[in-house]
């Protein structure tokens, strides 16, 4: 504990002390950094104003540049300085990419050029909206100048600037100096030569029109002109086209590819009454994959300087938050063991009142309406006081003091049996009022479940959250790609809310484990659903002979199974079970699925095809009463859901005595000891049935499972259940008042 706080005191720290240098350093650029505009007009003048020798001077064209810092500022940068080049001009792609931050870094690497500089507009200086950028910081995209008698002309090949409108500037710049000039030269990131292009185009990296280049082309024919020079890749390369010379020279930084002449350089240009001489000079050595990874690394954070000033507030709020965080994380006491100096009994002095939300409740039939209703009953018997909040179903049973109907904003279902209330409704706000509840308990991570712990942190007491269902297996409900919900959306659901619980109850190991894979904090209690033992002894002889009348009059072996008809519940794979079980058994044999759903119809289709209309009956949806009778009927229980967190009804099966057969997963292999109170499978066609079977034709067996079915199931009795819940509410509570003590 001790290691983990100097660890987290070190991590404040060190994050304060990042946030101040950041904000030191914003405050700098902003009241200290140089204004940049205009910067070519400035660097034309330093060149026309200086003394060149005008019989020979020379100057560098360099491309590429890609703020390389290992390359272009620590090699190339150190030996223009040294060399007799008057000044250096840049054909295209001297940054990564048009954004304030690489424009910045630029200028920053040419303050320690020595000589003056100009930049050609290429790809990489018009993407990000790198245009406006460079319009403001150096000029316009296409202009010329002359040193002494020679003509320097650049050019736009972005296609920001509308090329026939270049062309015609361009002859009329050709036409008047080709002739009065001594030498013309020309710039421009991407190339004209045919030879060239083609050796581009296998990259993808044209973008000039065919029409464009075939009209530059005749102009260069037309006019004399001493040198085009372009950069649009890592490489040198010259070609003479009659008296003209094409070179590309693309090593300046960026990334090289072969051998020799594709290393970094720059091209030397010396001009003389008689022509100009141009040739390489290589400089440095490739940098290797960490460097380049290093350099990367800077500009990001270098970045972080030149985001504009909403984003860079919104980066402060993030180190200010991560600093509350870690502030808390060193500030908070941490009690991982329970405190045994709280008295949980005497915590409150009244009646615990605990007030329950779900978004679906009886008379809707489903496990977890029933479920809570279980639970709130145990409660009841320990002396709780109860208020549930729940869907108005419009007719419901019976008047209940212990539920508040809240009034629903729409229902779907082929019964209407789906309701969605009213989150908004004001009875909702007028039953805390009125109940002053000292916990809250919410069976759902949403809708109501959302109220209830706005409820809950509003008032400053607990909130417990049942982890009832598996979401992910309900995609098909949700109007959204259903691998999205199924993989994202439904774990992180779960995961945000529990975390915002003081408590969560889990019916199985299986779900806790689950809940600590994704990362939930909050204080766990594996609690099962409890099942009511003594409901078997309620159950009148006459009321399952009349069942066995109605289902089995031909003395066929009876099996069950209860469950909501719908997708996820795998009944399909059942049904499939079934049809090769009745393929290979001459004993008689039928199954019962108790339950209602939207896969009603689809499973009577089904049926129908499978010739399974002898052995198989829908009967549809069963009073939570009247359910013990069925399980007495039968001689086992069939299950195949696979997206249970616990399984209720297999408890309830085996407190009737029902040897259980069931597809291995989550909730399921909790309860369920294969070869001892039934069979757990793979979801494999041929073992389940096989399992089945093995039940079917050998009574003894049966006999024997069924007797520790019911002893397994008495583990699971609904006043152990409950005592233990009121327990967990009342630990939660004593450490939730202790916190705010302390506090």
């Amino acid at each position: 504990m001790l290691k983990r706080t100097g660890l987290l005191r070190v991590a404040f720290f060190l994050v304060l002390l990042v946030f101040i240098a950041l904000l030191a350093y914003k405050i700098y650029l902003i009241f200290f950094n140089d204004s940049l505009e205009a910067l070519h007009s400035e660097q034309i003048e330093r060149i026309q104003s200086h003394q060149m020798a005008e019989d020979e001077y020379g100057f560098a064209v360099i491309g590429n540049i890609r703020n390389s810092i290992g390359v272009f500022e620590r090699q190339i940068i150190p030996h223009l300085n040294e060399s007799d080049m008057e000044f250096m001009v840049s054909v295209g792609n001297a940054l990564r990419g048009g954004g304030e931050d690489n424009y910045q870094a630029l200028y920053g690497s040419l303050q320690k050029l020595n000589i003056p500089y100009l930049l050609t507009f290429g790809s990489k200086e018009y993407s990000q909206f790198g245009s406006v950028r460079f319009y403001d910081m150096l000029g316009p995209y296409f202009f010329s100048f002359s040193v002494h008698s020679d003509r320097f002309i650049f050019l736009d090949t972005t296609g920001k600037t509308p090329l026939k409108w270049q062309l015609s500037w361009l002859e009329d710049e050709l036409e008047a100096f080709s002739r009065e000039a001594r030498h013309v030269f020309i710039f421009m990131a991407e190339p004209v030569l045919l030879e060239h292009r083609d050796r581009l185009s296998e990259d993808g990296e044209l973008e000039l029109e065919p029409v464009f280049v075939s009209k530059l082309n005749d102009l260069l024919d037309q006019y004399s002109v001493e040198a085009v020079f372009a950069g649009s890749r890592s490489m040198f390369d010259r070609q003479a086209r009659g008296d003209t010379q094409f070179l590309m020279t693309g090593g300046g930084g960026g990334l090289v590819v072969g051998d020799g002449e594709d290393d970094h350089h720059y091209a030397r240009v010396m001009v003389g009454q008689e022509g100009a001489n141009i040739e390489p000079v290589f400089v440095g050595q490739r940098q290797s994959e960490i460097v380049r990874w290093l350099e990367t690394s800077w500009f990001f954070i270098y970045s972080l300087f030149y985001v504009g000033y909403i984003n860079f507030i919104l980066i402060v709020c993030a180190f200010l938050l991560v600093m509350i965080r870690l502030y808390k994380a060193l500030s908070a006491e941490r009690q991982y063991y329970r405190d045994y100096r709280i008295d949980e009994e005497t915590v409150v002095s009244e009646p615990l009142r605990v007030m329950m939300f779900t978004n679906n409740y009886l008379p809707f039939i489903g496990g977890v309406p029933i479920s809570i209703d279980r639970l709130v009953r145990g409660l009841l018997r320990q002396g709780c006081q109860l208020k549930v909040l729940a869907p108005s179903y419009g007719a419901e049973a019976r008047p209940d003091d212990v539920v508040m109907r809240i009034p629903s904003l729409l229902h779907w279902g082929s019964k209407g049996e789906f309701r969605l209330a009213n989150p908004f409704s004001p009875s909702i706000a007028r039953a805390v009022r009125e109940f002053r509840p000292h916990v809250i308990h919410v069976h759902h991570p949403f809708w109501l479940g959302s109220i209830g712990l706005f409820v809950g942190r509003r008032l400053g007491i607990p909130v417990i959250y049942t982890y009832h269902t598996r979401l992910e297996h309900y995609a098909h409900y949700v109007p959204i790609p259903g691998r999205l919900f199924r993989n994202l959306i439904a774990h992180s659901l779960v995961k945000r809310f529990a975390n915002k619980c003081e408590g969560v109850i889990v019916p199985t190991r299986s779900a806790e484990e689950y809940l600590h894979v994704l990362g939930v904090t909050a204080h766990i209690l594996v609690k099962p659903t409890g099942v009511d033992c003594s409901a078997p002894d309620r159950v009148s002889v006459e009321t399952v002979e009349s069942l066995r009348r109605k289902h089995a009059a031909d003395g066929a072996t009876i099996f069950v199974s209860v469950s909501r008809l719908s997708q996820e519940k795998n009944i399909d794979f059942m049904l499939r079970a079934i049809h090769r079980a009745r393929e290979t058994c001459a004993q008689p044999f039928r199954l019962l699925i108790v339950g209602d759903g939207p896969e009603r119809a689809q499973l009577e289709r089904r049926i129908q095809e499978m010739d399974l209309d002898d052995h198989v009956t829908l009967v549809g949806a069963v009073a939570p009463e009247e359910m013990t009778a069925y399980y007495l009927l039968a001689s086992a229980f069939l299950f195949a859901s696979k997206s249970e967190t616990q399984g209720m009804v297999i408890l309830e099966a085996m407190a009737a005595g029902l040897p259980v057969v069931a597809v291995r997963a989550s909730g399921i292999d909790d309860v369920l000891e294969d070869g001892v109170n039934g069979y757990k499978t793979q979801e494999d066609i041929a073992e389940w049935s096989a399992r089945l079977l093995e039940l079917l034709e050998d009574p003894a067996r049966r006999e024997a499972m069924s007797r520790r079915a019911v002893d397994f199931a008495r583990e699971y009795e609904v006043v152990r259940i409950s005592e233990d819940v009121a327990d967990f509410y009342g630990r939660l509570l004593a450490l939730q008042q202790r916190r705010l003590q302390n506090t």
